[in-house]
C-alpha cells in the first residue's frame, strides 16, 4: 500500500476553458468574473446503479432532469457519489454546475487504523483526479455529516485534523478548486475553519428558529460564504402544499439573510440508500416519474 505522501496525484492540465468558467470566493460570496454567483441548487441522488455502472439514472433521464432543473431556475446540483464525466458534460451543456461529494467510510472508526486512513485519502485523490478538473465542477465536498458518535469516539480535534488533510489532498491536485465539508447541527462543535466556504445541512421547519440558526451559522462562517447544502420537506407526511409553502419561505429567508447558496433536498422522490430504494419518504420537487409537484413552482 502506498504511503499517504505518495498517494497525492501530480497536478494535471485543466480542460480548455476550465479556468475561465471557474467560480471563485471573494469575501462572503462566490463570483464568476465580476458578477456574483448565487448558488441556486438541488440535491441529486443518490440513485441505484444504472446500466452504465454509475449510481445515476440512465442518460436520457439525466438529460430530462437537467432540462427541468434549468427550466426551474436552478444553476447547480449537489451529488453524493462521484459523477461520471459524461454526466458532467451533460451538466455543462445544460448550464449547470456540480457540487461533487466524495463518499468514504466515515461511519466506521476510521482513525483507529492507519491503513484505513491511507485508503480514504487514496479514494478522495483518485476521485478528484478522475474528474479531470472538469469545467462543470463548482467545488468538492470531502465528507458529509460524520456521525456524532464517531466524532466523539475519535475526538473533534483528530477528526478536524483528518478533514484538513483531505482538503489539502484535493488542493494538491486542483489548487484553484474550491473545497468544503458538509456539517450539520449535531456536530456543530466540529470546527471547520479551513475550507473555502462553510456548508451546513439544516432541517428546521419553524421560521423564527431557522432565522436564529442562520445567524448562528454566519458567526461560524466569519468571512467565508455560507451555503445550506441540504434542507427539505417530506411531502408524504407534510403534504404537497405545505412542502411548497415551507420551501418558499426557507429560500426567501436564506438569501435575505446573506446566504451565498442553497441546495433543496431533493430534486426527485426517487432516492436510493442502504442498498435499496426508499419508498416511505417523498422529499422531491418532482415525483419519481419527474412530474413537477407544487414545490417545483414555489422554488422556481
Amino acid at each position: 500500500m502506498q504511503p499517504v505522501e505518495t498517494a497525492i496525484a501530480v497536478r494535471q492540465s485543466a480542460p480548455a476553458g476550465a479556468e475561465s468558467a471557474a467560480i471563485r470566493v471573494q469575501g462572503k460570496f462566490f463570483f464568476t468574473g465580476a458578477a456574483k454567483f448565487f448558488i441556486k441548487g438541488v440535491t441529486y441522488g443518490p440513485f441505484g446503479p444504472g446500466s452504465h455502472g454509475a449510481q445515476f439514472p440512465e442518460r436520457e433521464t439525466v438529460i430530462r432532469d437537467f432540462r427541468l432543473m434549468a427550466e426551474m431556475g436552478a444553476n447547480t446540483l449537489r451529488v453524493f457519489t462521484v459523477p461520471p464525466l459524461w454526466m458532467l458534460d451533460l451538466a455543462a451543456a445544460a448550464g449547470l454546475k456540480v457540487l461533487a461529494g466524495i463518499p468514504w467510510s466515515q461511519h466506521i472508526t476510521f482513525l483507529d487504523s492507519p491503513p484505513v486512513q491511507t485508503e480514504i485519502i487514496r479514494t478522495v485523490v483518485e476521485a478528484v483526479r478522475g474528474l479531470e478538473r472538469h469545467p462543470a465542477i463548482l467545488a468538492y465536498l470531502v465528507g458529509n455529516e460524520i456521525p456524532p458518535d464517531m466524532v466523539r469516539w475519535h475526538g473533534p480535534e483528530r477528526v478536524r485534523t483528518f478533514l484538513k488533510k483531505l482538503v489539502g489532498a484535493v488542493k494538491e491536485i486542483h489548487p484553484e478548486g474550491l473545497v468544503s465539508y458538509a456539517n450539520f447541527p449535531s456536530t456543530e462543535y466540529l470546527t471547520i475553519d479551513f475550507t473555502d466556504f462553510l456548508c451546513f445541512n439544516v432541517y428546521l421547519h419553524n421560521e423564527p428558529a431557522f432565522r436564529r440558526y442562520l445567524s448562528r451559522l454566519h458567526n461560524l462562517a466569519v468571512d467565508r460564504p455560507l451555503v445550506l447544502t441540504e434542507f427539505g420537506i417530506d411531502s408524504m407526511r407534510e403534504g404537497n402544499e405545505e412542502q411548497a409553502k415551507i420551501l418558499s419561505w426557507q429560500l426567501r429567508t436564506a438569501f435575505e439573510m446573506g446566504a451565498a447558496g442553497t441546495f433543496v433536498f431533493a430534486w426527485t422522490d426517487e432516492w436510493f440508500t442502504g442498498g435499496h430504494l426508499i419508498e416511505d419518504w417523498a422529499f422531491g420537487l418532482v415525483d419519481r416519474q419527474r412530474a413537477p409537484k407544487p414545490a417545483f413552482a414555489a422554488v422556481r
